[in-house]
């Protein structure tokens, strides 16, 4: 059973004793959004720093002044073990030591999810986070050179990290009934972009002095917000004697033989419902689940092979220094929060998901192309490409992850079965962890053998993920063209 944090209890026997329920369930709901936002703008904060400390740990040695002790060796300077020419390669292994760990963890949490105390489960993930993530910058504090200690750190981490996204969608989703969600949950959503671009000038501030220290404050600020939810949560509305928004409770408190028999009768009939709980494979047969989770895959992999490479490939193909670099990079991420709430409200204009993904994509591949070709003519063009090119590239993929895969786990055939929206998003989002992970692994080694190529393969990446949504969204099309024949029909209609 959940309990209630001392410091909680105290303030509702010092000052909630006489504030009436409505204002005390806005204070609540106000303070778990906030709440809840920043935990989770932590735990991103936290995924951050590898993608800029990369720029100190494989840079290009010559280029340093004053002269070199080792002019023909041009990673003289680089970190052991990135200190060779497949340095590339290793730090695409430690990238994806993480986010494989991320992508299989993901499963097992949401289940622990669904049976612990939130408030614990929360501050014990974010807690170990942030010792884990801590770990990697000590490993420079300690002079330790060896691969497998850095890899360890990326997988101990991944683990931990699986338990903030269901942990908080669960404790927000206890105070907000369906009816208000699509707006609060849209714009609480932009942690995830806030969290990337704060984690970057952290570790930007640190990476060219002390790239230890960009690791060790992510950390600390991941635990002490752990510490925070640890005494003041409240992830239950039950808990402060509120009643919970998503549950139905009879009008009348007495109990009564009929009482007894709609219980009865309503515990039965959930007991039928469980058994006939949806499969993995009853939910691949959902209309839309395969196409989009595919489309995820290919989607998430180009978004975090910007987030874990793009910093470097500026450090090495503009004259700004690896502090600048991480810095610029953040306008990704600030193109990426308006591209999420432009394709929810494009979606719920046109009420066509997969041709919102589609056009986005489309679009897409040319403008990557394009930032590629003229990112180094002017630090003004470059910013001004990353903005696009950020809403272009994560549009598509916050769609997918929040409302596309909240439709497809209500589908009218599915008969409000609520065992198939957690086994949809599992494997909606289940795939796309796959495909964060395994951009920035291949990512690694093809850079070596030229940037291009890895622009190429984004640009393939995405026309797949655009090709996998053409039969939604010709089907999508025609559903609007025969319901606009219609409309044209009745207003033709004689009276």
């Amino acid at each position: 059973m959940a309990r209630l944090p001392l410091s909680i209890q105290a303030i509702e026997s010092s000052c909630c004793v006489t504030v009436p329920d409505k204002r005390k369930r806005k204070a609540y709901s106000i303070w778990m959004w906030v709440l809840t936002f920043f935990i989770y703008c932590s735990y991103h904060l936290s995924r951050k720093p590898i993608s800029v400390v990369k720029n100190v740990l494989n840079q290009n040695c010559t280029d340093l002044t004053p002269p070199v002790p080792n002019p023909n060796n041009s990673h003289w300077c680089d970190w052991k073990p990135f200190d060779k020419d497949n340095s590339a390669t290793l730090l695409g292994m430690v990238d994806s030591s993480f986010l494989f760990a991320y992508a299989i963890g993901m499963f097992i949490s949401g289940f622990i999810a669904e049976r612990m105390d939130l408030r614990i489960f929360l501050s014990i993930g974010m807690i170990f986070s942030g010792i884990f993530c801590a770990m990697f910058g000590l490993g420079k504090s300690f002079n330790i050179h060896q691969l497998w200690f850095y890899i360890v750190a990326q997988i101990l981490c991944g683990l931990m990290q699986t338990t903030g996204w269901p942990g908080v969608v669960t404790a927000l989703g206890n105070w907000f009934g369906k009816g208000n969600r699509g707006l609060i949950f849209g714009i609480w959503n932009s942690h995830t972009s806030l969290g990337n671009i704060l984690g970057t000038l952290i570790a930007a501030a640190f990476v060219s002095s002390q790239w230890s220290l960009s690791f060790i404050i992510p950390g600390i600020i991941i635990g002490s917000m752990g510490i925070i939810t640890l005494f003041f949560m409240v992830p239950l509305p039950e808990m402060v004697g509120l009643p919970n928004p998503n549950a139905n409770y009879e009008e009348s408190p007495a109990v009564s033989y009929v009482g007894k028999e709609k219980e009865e009768e309503t515990r039965n009939q959930n007991e039928a419902e469980e058994e006939k709980a949806i499969s993995f494979f009853a939910a691949l047969k959902i209309p839309g689940v395969v196409e989009f989770s595919l489309c995820l895959f290919f989607a998430k992999l180009v978004s975090y092979t910007f987030l874990y490479w793009l910093p470097n490939y500026i450090l090495n193909n503009t004259p700004y220094s690896p502090e600048a670099s991480a810095n610029l990079s953040t306008f990704f991420d600030v193109g990426g929060i308006a591209g999420g709430i432009l394709a929810g409200v494009l979606s719920d204009k046109t009420g066509m998901s997969a041709s919102t993904c589609i056009v986005m994509l489309i679009v897409a591949i040319p403008m990557m192309f394009v930032y590629q070709a003229f990112c180094a003519v002017s630090l003004g063009l470059n910013i001004f490409l990353l903005l696009v090119v950020g809403l272009l590239v994560n549009g598509p993929y916050a769609l997918i992850t929040t409302a596309v895969s909240a439709d497809l786990g209500t589908h009218e055939c599915l008969k409000g079965n609520a065992k198939a929206l957690a086994t949809v998003t599992a494997i909606i989002d289940g795939t796309g962890s796959i495909g964060a992970a395994v951009g920035p692994l291949i990512a690694g080694p093809i850079s070596e053998a030229g940037w291009d190529y890895v622009f190429y393969m984004l640009m393939f990446s995405d026309l797949f993920a655009l090709i996998l949504l053409l039969r939604l969204g010709m089907h999508e099309m025609n559903n609007w063209w025969m319901e606009r024949r219609r409309r044209r029909n009745t207003l033709l209609a004689p009276i």
